[in-house]
């Protein structure tokens, strides 16, 4: 104790063992910090691109279903654009592939970075 104040300096309480820690602890640490939150979002990312390939793959194929109200109503031939189905359908085939190609590159660079 310092005869000064009466506060204990000589402690091993987590403050001053933080202090006392060399540098390559230190940069242990910090590299373990940062290598946690970058793997976290990492996977995360990949999770999620694996989501939204399947929720388009979904929509995509609720696009073939042409009964608007129940299970046995049809659209009619006259309510049908086909240019417009045709579109939309390319359009999500388009994101699928572009998602595809992303999540391909994401889980060879997560395996890469970790493991």
């Amino acid at each position: 104790m310092d005869a000064n104040n009466g506060i204990d300096i000589g402690g091993s309480g987590a403050f001053v063992g933080s202090l006392k820690r060399n540098n390559a602890k230190i940069r242990e640490d910090r590299a373990i910090s940062i290598a946690e939150d970058a793997q976290i979002i990492y996977k995360r990312e990949v999770e999620d691109l694996e989501i939204q390939i399947k929720r388009l793959k979904r929509e995509r194929d609720s696009m073939l279903d042409l009964s608007p109200t129940t299970a046995d109503s049809l659209v009619l031939a006259t309510d049908f654009n086909s240019k417009d189905f045709v579109n939309k359908d390319i359009a999500i085939g388009v994101q699928i592939r572009n998602l595809e190609i992303k999540l391909e590159i994401a889980r060879e660079r997560y395996n890469y970075l970790f493991g």
